[in-house]
């Protein structure tokens, strides 16, 4: 090993170190019980399958039910947690900036009818592989992306979706908290690129990109191919019948190529996997806005919010699945070629997102906790995140425990599961916080013979528990009776 090699390696442990001293400090309540709960998560072979096996790790030195009384009555302060992640080293495009990711992930909990908060939740692929419907806990992801392909992100916060809420406020409200954390903790300074946010088709762009206005940040989403945008609007003309001046120009109509026009810019690349790439550009186009849905208690007269479509089709798909093309919304105008591949290249990217979040669910467990409350499960998505950046940091501390049939992996290469696989042998060499359990006494519990007469209340799917009508369904009841509701 080269004393660069070396150097580098002592930075990334003291970085590791410094993160765990802060979130261990994050754990306001129940902090012991907790911060061993996440070293057992890190140091445990093997997917995590259940709560209760992550007691019998060496690394929680508790019982299994303080690792519940830590998860349930608990208190994590948010705030200063994500004040200290978005102070570590992240990931930056090959031209220095940032550029992050954000998109909504569910927590699946189809059976729990007395966890309130639940909402329906889109999922894909379950069953018969069909558009489902499952009533779950919707969480809102940001994190930043690498260049070039990778599995890693850096997770930068989670926000839980309540019933009801308008998912454009609630992830411009979130990206807008990120970038201010970016800032304060310097990660972008003037003179810097804006800050690329890539997000699917389920986002309004366009309106995320007018509440951000005043960010250096740059707003890149899909759209779906039977949209209709209209042209900038055109020069006053003097008409001698009268008549208001029109306010938009004609229509951009993604379906009817008659309609496009000349284009701004035209790139063609060549792709190992996907052949040839073709990407047409056309600038200042806008949707136009009714006062309806989101604008209809907006002040004033309705914005004009101009953009560049870019239109990207492929010579091949690598499934061999149906080749349609794909249609972006850049918040930017006035485009380049350059701008225009920048933007594309950027768009696939998000979906390393998606590999983040079959890690964390599949080999973290983040979804297998049959958690009642809400606010637990928001305490065990933190600590889920806080474990996440561990690993993350240890990539260049990590050895390739690999097994005989597995492949060597590059340095710096390693997947979560296989970092996580020797954490442990990282773990003895951190300095020890958490402080060694007091010895304590079970209680007597329900006297024999007793049952539970304090029967747990059942909610509705897609209402706010502060506002929501609680439905309270009795264990048996006789034929023909209904259920009995209190309000």
């Amino acid at each position: 090993m080269s004393v660069v090699d070396h150097d580098d390696r002592r930075e990334a442990f003291a970085v590791a170190s410094h993160f765990r001293a802060e979130f261990y400090a994050c754990l306001a309540s129940r902090g012991d019980a907790m911060f061993e709960l996440c070293d057992a998560l890190l140091c445990t072979d093997g997917p995590v399958r259940t709560l209760v096996d992550l007691a019998l790790a060496p690394e929680h030195r508790r019982s299994h039910g303080e690792l519940y009384a830590g998860l349930n009555r608990g208190h994590i302060d948010v705030a200063r947690l994500r004040r200290a992640v978005a102070t570590l080293p992240l990931p930056r495009a090959a031209d220095g900036r940032l550029v992050l990711a954000v998109d909504v992930t569910p927590w699946l909990r189809p059976d729990a009818g007395t966890s309130p908060d639940r909402s329906f939740c889109h999922t894909f692929g379950r069953g018969e592989g069909k558009h489902q419907m499952i009533p779950g806990w919707p969480y809102s992801i940001v994190a930043a992306l690498e260049s070039g392909r990778s599995a890693w992100t850096a997770l930068l916060d989670a926000v839980r979706l309540e019933p009801g809420t308008d998912l454009a406020a609630v992830t411009t409200s979130q990206i807008r908290g990120v970038v201010e954390r970016l800032i304060e903790a310097g990660q972008w300074r003037e003179g810097d690129r804006d800050i690329l946010v890539v997000m699917d088709a389920g986002y309004d762009a366009p309106r995320i990109a007018h509440l951000l206005a005043g960010l250096p940040v740059e707003i890149l989403g899909r759209m779906r191919s039977d949209r209709v945008l209209r042209r900038s609007t055109p020069p006053r003309v003097y008409d001698p019948k009268g008549g208001r001046p029109p306010k938009h120009g004609g229509e951009f109509v993604f379906g009817d190529e008659a309609t496009w026009g000349t284009e701004q810019a035209v790139t063609v690349t060549d792709t190992r996997l996907y052949g040839k790439a073709v990407v047409r550009a056309w600038d200042r186009l806008h949707p136009r806005l009714t006062r309806r849905a989101a604008w209809l208690e907006h002040d004033g007269p309705l914005p004009l919010i101009e953009g560049t479509v870019i239109r990207l089709t492929v010579e091949k798909l690598p499934s061999g699945g149906l080749n349609k093309p794909v249609w972006l919304w850049w918040s930017k105008t006035d485009a380049t070629a350059a701008d225009v591949d920048r933007c594309w290249q950027s768009f696939p990217r998000r979906f390393d997102l998606e590999h983040t979040f079959r890690a964390i669910k599949q080999t973290l467990g983040w979804t297998k906790p049959q958690l009642r409350s809400p606010q637990a499960a928001d305490r065990w998505t933190w600590l889920i995140i806080a474990a996440h950046t561990q690993l993350r940091l240890a990539r260049p501390l990590a050895a390739d425990l690999r097994r005989p049939w597995e492949r060597p992996a590059l340095p710096n290469k390693l997947t979560l599961a296989r970092v996580r696989r020797g954490f442990r042998n990282l773990h003895t060499k951190y300095p020890p916080l958490a402080r060694a359990p007091k010895p304590t006494r079970p209680g007597p519990g329900r006297p024999l013979g007793s049952t539970n007469h304090h029967r747990a209340d059942r909610y509705r799917v897609g209402q706010l528990l502060v506002t929501g009508e609680l439905y309270q369904r009795p264990t048996h009841h006789k034929k023909g009776t209904k259920p009995r509701r209190t309000g």
